[in-house]
């Protein structure tokens, strides 16, 4: 069995029992309990009343967060010719087309984004048990595999990221780092709620926002209230 740190074993006391927090009140407490001597990512992870077996309940996508990451996001991008200058002027970290596979086939996989132009999908698609279990294959409806390099590269440097419902339902996302400000945590927890929302399957049947919960890398995780998805942004949060 795992022991918990004295700190974290404190931090866990500061939380009410059966007490759902207003999201406000949840992005304080875990930047509260944060680290101080290291910036910690601040996630959130929702249980969506979804049955992921099913392909018509599947919820995934991308959503930008306007205040960003928080992470400096290191991008490949699979292109050939003027895709790859392109690709190069956009800031890309690593651009190829052949030689970037096999480097990938040896191994390496150091980078956060994947991205290819349709035409270097045949290449790429080699690569598919490599990337795939990491959550960087290149995809036509993540905005992954397109002609549009430039703005797939703006994109994922400036905050895009992807999201997928895992087999318990849940879906987990970072919201930034604890030393981002609260309302700019706020501003990216609203921008995946109405992401979520959004992408509501017309299968799923019954609540579809079932619990949610904010946590720091290093700290227990803190129960929000479900209902309270509209007004985040000033601090007076209401419910909806």
């Amino acid at each position: 069995m795992r022991r918990r740190s004295r700190r974290y074993r404190e931090n866990l006391q500061k939380i009410e029992p059966d007490k759902l927090y207003s999201p406000h009140e949840a992005v304080a407490l875990v930047k509260e309990m944060a680290d101080p001597n290291f910036d910690e990512t601040f996630e959130a992870a929702v249980r969506l009343g979804v049955d992921p077996r099913r392909a018509d309940q599947m919820v995934r996508g991308t959503v930008m967060l306007p205040r960003g990451t928080g992470k400096e996001v290191t991008v490949a991008v699979f292109a050939l010719g003027d895709k790859a200058a392109e690709a190069e002027k956009a800031g890309a970290d690593f651009v190829g087309g052949e030689d970037l596979v096999e480097k990938v086939q040896g191994g390496w996989t150091e980078f956060d984004a994947a991205i290819a132009t349709p035409d270097a999908m045949s290449m790429v698609g080699k690569l598919g048990k490599i990337l795939g279990p990491r959550g960087l294959m290149p995809n036509p409806k993540s905005g992954t595999v397109t002609f549009d390099i430039e703005k797939a590269v703006r994109d994922a440097k400036g905050g895009k990221v992807e999201y997928r419902v895992d087999k318990q339902a849940n879906v987990h996302l970072a919201l930034g780092k604890v030393s981002f400000s609260v309302e700019d945590l706020l501003e990216n927890y609203q921008a995946i709620l109405e992401e979520l929302i959004r992408a509501r399957p017309a299968a799923a049947k019954g609540r579809y926002l079932r619990s949610i919960t904010f946590t720091g890398t290093m700290s227990p995780a803190v129960p929000v209230d479900p209902t309270v998805t509209r007004d985040l942004l000033p601090e007076t949060v209401t419910s909806g």
